[in-house]
């Protein structure tokens, strides 16, 4: 059901043995499934206080209780821990969540969104950062506003080119290229222009 690996269960060992406190757990559940807010909610879980319904998932050194109407939500679900510099960071991937994946046939909006809320934003959410659509051009690029962390950030065309546009033209090849509407700058968007033709220009 839910994968946790292995630098993420001595991150979560490490921390249940700092509150010292017997038998503490982990219980995990989805608010708003299945909609475009939908996020996942980890708390610990103080022996006990557990709801009887739900699922229990063992690992070594401590548990993880998974709400019963959360399960369904969290199919594939991965935690993860990566450590850096400043110490390290979690991220929970879910890609099931937010609802299912579009069709083939769906809309290139639709298809553009879902990656871009179940793929690329949770991405950016660990350096406090995300991305919105503004527009999809005749020509089928895609224009993209940053915010948050990414807005005015020296990286962020990196980001773009190196991972958004990647991540977007792998999953739909029709898309010819991703481009940035952020001015980073003053925000009044000096990079992408579109004329009344819906051409772009950057």
């Amino acid at each position: 059901m839910i994968e946790i690996t292995e630098t993420a269960q001595t991150y979560f060992l490490r921390l249940i043995e700092q509150q010292d406190e017997e038998a503490l757990a982990l219980r995990i559940s989805v608010n708003h499934p299945g909609t475009p807010g939908a996020n996942c909610d980890l708390q610990f879980c103080p022996q006990g206080q557990n709801m009887p319904d739900d699922h229990t998932v063992e690992f070594p050194g401590f548990k993880v209780f998974v709400a019963r109407a959360s399960a369904p939500w969290l199919d594939k679900a991965q935690i993860d821990f990566e450590e850096d510099s400043t110490g390290g960071q979690l991220t929970i991937k879910a890609p099931g969540i937010k609802g299912s994946e579009p069709s083939d046939g769906a809309s290139l909006e639709e298809r553009v969104g879902w990656l871009l809320e179940t793929e690329v934003n949770p991405a950016l959410a660990s350096h406090g950062g995300r991305v919105a659509l503004v527009e999809i051009t005749e020509t089928k690029e895609v224009v993209l506003q940053f915010g948050g962390g990414c807005h005015g950030c020296g990286m962020a065309d990196v980001t773009l080119k190196q991972g958004i546009e990647q991540t977007l033209t792998r999953s739909i090849p029709e898309i010819t290229a991703v481009v940035d509407a952020t001015d980073h700058q003053s925000g009044s968007n000096p990079y992408y222009a579109s004329d009344a033709q819906g051409e772009s220009a950057v």
